[in-house]
């Protein structure tokens, strides 16, 4: 169970994101954060996550390469647990954030994916 000022934090992290928010169509990743209940770490960790993900990406096409699936799978095996794979790539495309690298993710990723199903 989360400590009473653990929860504060993250209650006062989901009122800085929907202060940001002009409307929520707009910032689909925020929202996607704020209903899973991720911590501000959380979130930046997922960032983080993209933004090396995105330079293997950058690096891959610098090389040639045409078949990015060892990129869905790292990320997909580094999210965190909160998000589900698919949701979470659409809703940072949407936002807008690593836009070529999501819409290559989600041209590969398989509707049904989870975690666990992805990985075995």
């Amino acid at each position: 169970m989360d400590s009473i000022t653990k929860r504060l934090e993250r209650i006062e992290f989901h009122q800085r994101l929907l202060a940001k928010m002009h409307t929520m169509e707009k910032v689909p990743f925020y929202r996607l954060v704020i209903e899973k209940g991720l911590t501000e770490d959380e979130m930046n960790e997922v960032l983080d996550l993209c933004e090396e993900v995105n330079q293997r990406f950058k690096k891959q096409l610098e090389e040639g390469l045409v078949s990015h699936t060892t990129l869905l799978i790292h990320f997909v095996g580094m999210l965190n647990v909160k998000l589900a794979p698919k949701e979470t790539v659409e809703s940072l495309y949407e936002q807008g954030i690593f836009p070529e690298l999501m819409k290559k993710l989600a041209a590969i990723i398989p509707a049904d994916v989870s975690t666990s199903k992805f990985m075995n």
